[in-house]
């Protein structure tokens, strides 16, 4: 969810002619980039300090703010932050406004029409009405910093703003609450799975969607689910179904849905070699410049933390305060529900069905300024469970089906109040105390202290009364509604267990048949298996936790041998391979014998690692696309997006379903079965490598195929390419959409790790680099130290300062 790429349309230059060209765009040739980049020494006075504020910086840029109050503090982390990112929360805020049209044109204008319906600006009043007085000063405080930077530089934005001929509007304390809610959104994995099973259903019969759409390996496929739509006649009849998918995969691609992988875990002292306890996060994002996170270290009189930010919310989300580590990772909760409804013309209005009768939609106007042309109003309708996302068809959805997405409510919620008290925590009892509080994101909460750890799962989880709310409901009938929330008490948590360590890596965190329902979208198992292996073997250190966030071993190469291996299947592949053509028959045997060889170790210069993800990458191709292609189809690409957001049909029928009907090759006459496309999946990899890689396969490396790399705000690398190793399974994530290409979308875009044997515990990963100005030093300073494992000490105690972040310090100080 970093700052949206392809917004803006600077041609393809280096950064530097980038810079260059928004001075000729901006009308300023004699305008220094240099002068959008404010001091980081010397003195600047600013309306609105009550006294002297120090703003000290790392080698990365990294800011320590020390003021001699709160308020300050708040004030200035406003205007470091406008400093380091106003171009991100500019762009964002607008996002999640729904107003990016008034910035890029009518391009964004299904994201504006999507994000309108959705209606974070509700959701944002909520959560900031439900806030304590001190909470909102706070926010008041922040904003106020924030419009500080706006003044002093309404005429030297950073390039990439001004380029865009758009005047920022000053920050609102509410826009705060707004950006929290935006991050919220970007948790929820199941919604565009939802959108994307709407897609899939224009294409298969509902039994087979079933087979899409699986729950976990060890689950039964959801067919109770795929009931649901049994005669509804879906194929066309939702109306502007392909403007809302088309706008959750522009979400995607603007970097905010895919914030939900990330891994954190605790190692309690017994574990640790040291005898303290140790802490470990790290939170995925793409390859974008700059990312999400910002680090950020705050000391007044009674406050102090150090850890991660998002600009424009004015708190440390993660990190450390000197007694107690926090860290959170996406839980994945499905706590929204997508339900189709009978939509029929009423006079001058529309009506929807409810239980056999027929009650009036509820409208809201909406107007969409769009840069370069005139205004347009449109009608949002909604029914009882919420937004139409497919508002914009309206009379066409008398014809259909309307598309209402349900949210939980906010109105009594104290989540920003329980960030605050988690930051101020003392031990690992009150940390736990303020999580439980937390409710407007759903989050793998761990925290440590010197002595303990634990685990909180946050959120808000609907009660329903039928289904699972996996795929979507009927809204005419009453019996899928949801029923009030789930008791907190019943979240899941634990504290000290005897196995000596915690952690999530977006996986299935309870048994299947838990006493209440948190999610059926998890992510893929492997990396959860992963950290249990290294976590649970001898005792722990900042060093080896820095080898766990760099690992790249896979758990599923195993898994696919085991297959392979399988009495059912061992001599039926073998015999499907025998039945190849000659020059197939060749190359399906290399492939086999390689991956049986290959011990999982995706490391770059890996030729069997190479093989290995050809394998993958094919035999999605095998066994899906004679029925969901061509490779340009809605069908085809709904099914890679929803593999790289949770537990994929990919990996559910190479580990089993071998019942599945997707075996069967439906071009040819004959009835194939899994043997015979696995073994036409080994020589496609061999194939797929030559034409990729070159006859010579010794010197074949996946490095070669899966590289990294970074681009700005407007889609231009600023880095890269530069090999890349691992994959979605691997705890140094590098995840890539199978079935498509081996470009890296997800990468660890932050990471840090508390140790609390060591005298100064916090060490962090900042991901490209701190500033979003391309005119900054520190705008992709930080990616050689993230591939070279490389962290910054950020010191809690004073006499240390110095030696991290040196002499220099910009003084800000009460502007008259």
């Amino acid at each position: 969810m970093a700052s949206p790429a392809s917004i803006f349309s600077f041609p393809r230059l280096g950064v530097a002619a980038a810079v260059a060209s928004v001075l000729g765009l901006s009308g300023c040739q004699t305008w220094n980039a240099q002068d959008t980049v404010p001091p980081t020494s010397g003195v600047q006075p600013l309306k609105g300090l009550a006294q002297n504020v120090s703003v000290r910086r790392n080698a990365m840029g990294m800011p320590l703010i020390e003021s001699n109050n709160f308020h300050d503090a708040l004030f200035s982390l406003g205007y470091v932050h406008a400093s380091d990112r106003i171009s991100q929360m500019v762009t964002l805020r607008l996002l999640a406004q729904g107003r990016l049209a008034e910035m890029s044109g009518a391009e964004r204008l299904d994201v504006d029409r999507y994000m309108r319906a959705v209606n974070l600006k509700k959701s944002a009043d909520e959560l900031y009405k439900a806030s304590s007085p001190r909470l909102k000063r706070f926010f008041e405080v922040y904003a106020r910093g924030v419009n500080a930077y706006l003044f002093r530089y309404r005429d030297k934005l950073p390039p990439d703003l001004a380029a865009t001929g758009y005047k920022p509007e000053y920050w609102k304390p509410q826009d705060s609450a707004l950006m929290f809610c935006l991050l919220n959104f970007s948790q929820s994995a199941n919604l565009p799975e939802e959108i994307a099973a709407l897609v899939l259903a224009q294409t298969v019969t509902p039994d087979k969607l079933a087979w899409l759409s699986p729950s976990y390996p060890d689950e039964q496929l959801p067919m109770a689910e795929a009931d649901k739509l049994q005669g509804i006649r879906l194929s066309g009849q939702v109306p502007g179904l392909n403007e809302v998918s088309k706008a959750s995969a522009q979400l995607s691609e603007l970097n905010l849905l895919n914030v939900a992988s990330s891994s954190n875990w605790a190692i309690a002292p017994h574990r640790s070699r040291n005898g303290k306890s140790l802490l470990a996060s790290d939170s995925h994002g793409p390859l974008s410049v700059p990312s999400l996170w910002v680090p950020v270290q705050i000391r007044a009189p009674k406050y102090q933390a150090a850890g991660v930010s998002v600009a424009g919310i004015p708190m440390i989300l993660a990190g450390f305060n000197g007694k107690v580590a926090w860290s959170m990772s996406s839980v994945l909760g499905d706590n929204q529900d997508l339900f189709l409804e009978k939509i029929r013309r009423q006079g001058n209005g529309l009506s929807y069905e409810v239980n056999g009768k027929w009650q009036p939609v509820m409208v809201r106007n909406e107007t969409y300024f769009i840069k370069g042309q005139r205004p347009i109003r449109e009608a949002v309708y909604e029914t009882r469970h919420g937004p139409l996302l497919n508002s914009v068809q309206g009379p066409a959805m008398a014809n259909g089906l309307g598309l209402a997405l349900q949210t939980p409510s906010l109105s009594d919620d104290k989540t920003l109040d329980a960030f605050f008290d988690l930051s101020r925590a003392q031990n690992v009892e009150k940390a736990s105390d303020a999580s439980r509080e937390i409710r407007a994101i759903a989050v793998n909460m761990i925290f440590a202290d010197a002595s303990h750890i634990g685990w909180q799962v946050t959120g808000r989880y609907p009660n329903r009364r039928e289904g699972e709310g996996l795929l979507p409901s009927p809204g005419w009938e009453g019996r899928y509604d949801w029923d009030g929330y789930a008791d907190p008490m019943l979240h899941p948590y634990d504290q000290d267990p005897a196995q000596g360590w915690l952690g999530a890596a977006n996986q299935r965190v309870i048994p299947d048949g838990y006493g209440m329902q948190l999610s059926n979208s998890w992510a893929a198992p492997e990396r959860g298996e992963r950290m249990a292996e290294l976590a649970g073997a001898g005792k722990h250190d900042s060093r080896s936790l820095t080898a766990m966030q760099y690992d790249q071993t896979t758990t599923f190469a195993a898994k696919l041998k085991k297959v392979f291996e399988a009495p059912g299947m061992a001599q039926p592949l073998k015999q499907a391979i025998d039945a190849l053509p000659v020059a197939d028959r060749a190359k399906a045997h290399e492939a086999y014998t390689r991956l049986m060889a290959f011990d999982g170790r995706l490391s770059p210069g890996s030729a069997d690692a190479a093989i290995y993800e050809l394998f993958l990458q094919e035999s999605m191709k095998q066994i899906f696309l004679d029925e969901l292609g061509p490779d340009s189809s809605p069908a085809w690409k709904a099914l890679l997006a929803n593999g790289q957001l949770s537990y994929s049909a990919q990996a559910d029928h190479l580990l089993g379903r071998e019942d599945s009907p997707f075996w069967d090759d439906v071009r040819t006459p004959q009835k194939e079965d899994k043997s015979v496309i696995l073994a036409r999946s080994l020589a496609a990899a061999i194939t797929a490598g030559d034409s990729q890689l070159g006859g010579d396969h010794r010197a074949w490396q996946w490095g070669k195929l899966h590289r990294y790399q970074w681009k700005n705000s407007s889609g231009q690398i600023v880095r890269g390419p530069i090999p890349a190793g691992g994959d979605a399974t691997t705890l140094n994530s590098s995840a890539f959409a199978w079935g498509e290409d081996f470009n890296t979308t997800l990468a660890p875009a932050m990471r840090f790790i508390v140790d609390f044997g060591q005298p100064e515990p916090l060490m962090i990963q900042g991901g490209p680099g701190q500033s979003g100005n391309p005119a900054s030093p520190n705008y992709v300073n930080g990616i050689d130290p993230w591939i070279k494992g490389q962290y910054q000490h950020l010191p809690l105690q004073p006499q240390n300062f110095e030696r991290a972040y040196g002499k220099a310090r910009l003084t800000l100080v009460p502007g008259k």
